[in-house]
């Protein structure tokens, strides 16, 4: 009993210290899987392209060029700007996709860009400068710049939308249908002239007055001195009566005439030859010949004298 008393306290020792092992044991394993699951999640962020532009979208008057001004970043996550070391610089390829019609490309400073070297946690500035090479129809036209790393095997890429809005354009033109800018006109009659209104806009143009200056007492008037809305590329002949005075001198004048709109304007001057009627001719002649008969009469009878 003594000896089996003895050897007790050594039983509980060595259980003791097997209990222990036991729960130590899974306690440490759970620490390596936790110190493992911390080292995964401290893992670098990937690396991305990012864009920033203050003016997507412009409008331009006709035939200037759009210019997009844009920034692209080479980063990682959300750190501050500043060049990081162990980090070197990458090259990319620049594409650009336009409309039709369009030509289009990235600039640095005045030079034309297709691939660029960026410093990585860096900022560049760039430009988008879009030209439209024909008129265009008015819209929205779509452009899209893309980089794409130049080292083959690596997949990073990044692109920025910019949209060019094209407003309508307006004009209108006034021409004669002759295409002379003189007249020959009888006064104290109705004389009918042609006048060709072309709508040169891209859109339609609404109320459009016709109007003139003429001599004082001299009576002008058009067919149709309002017109309420023209087509793109539609053109309409407008007849005008010029009506100078009976007694206008024979000789040359000046008239103008112009076609008016809200958004554009058109004016032509015409130079008018005025003549007399036939039958203030003849009178004139009648009066020159009974002027030239008294003539003769009279030195007929100074001469008999």
């Amino acid at each position: 009993m003594e000896t089996i008393k003895r050897k007790l306290p050594v039983f509980f020792i060595i259980l003791t210290l097997t209990l222990s092992i036991v729960l130590i044991i899974p306690g440490m394993l759970f620490a390596q899987e936790d110190e493992t699951t911390e080292e995964e999640i401290a893992e670098p962020e990937p690396e991305e392209l990012i864009f920033e532009t203050k003016l997507p979208k412009i409008q331009a008057k006709e035939g200037e060029t759009f210019i997009f001004n844009f920034d692209v970043a080479y980063k990682a996550g959300d750190e501050p700007f500043g060049i990081e070391e162990g980090k070197s610089e990458k090259t990319f390829d620049i594409t650009v996709d336009y409309p039709t019609g369009w030509i289009a490309a990235v600039a640095s400073g005045s030079t034309e860009a297709t691939a660029i070297n960026l410093k990585f946690n860096s900022r560049e500035s760039l430009r988008l400068m879009a030209i439209p090479l024909v008129q265009q129809e008015p819209g929205e036209y779509d452009f899209k710049v893309t980089f794409k790393s130049a080292i083959e095997g690596d997949t990073l890429e990044g692109s920025i939308e910019f949209t060019a809005v094209a407003p309508p354009t307006y004009e209108i033109s006034l021409t004669t249908k002759t295409g002379m800018l003189s007249t020959e006109l009888t006064s104290g009659k109705d004389n009918h002239y042609k006048l060709i209104v072309t709508n040169n806009s891209s859109t339609s143009v609404e109320n459009i007055s016709l109007s003139s200056t003429e001599p004082k007492g001299w009576r002008v008037s058009f067919d149709k001195d309002k017109i309420e809305s023209m087509e793109a590329g539609e053109k309409i002949e407008i007849d005008v009566t010029i009506n100078p005075p009976e007694k206008t001198i024979a000789g040359d004048y000046m008239l103008t005439f112009k076609a008016s709109s809200e958004n554009s304007n058109s004016s032509i001057d015409l130079r008018a030859t005025v003549e007399t009627p036939t039958i203030w001719g003849i009178v004139g002649i009648g009066i020159i010949v009974v002027v030239i008969i008294g003539v003769a009469v009279i030195f007929a009878r100074l001469g008999r004298r």
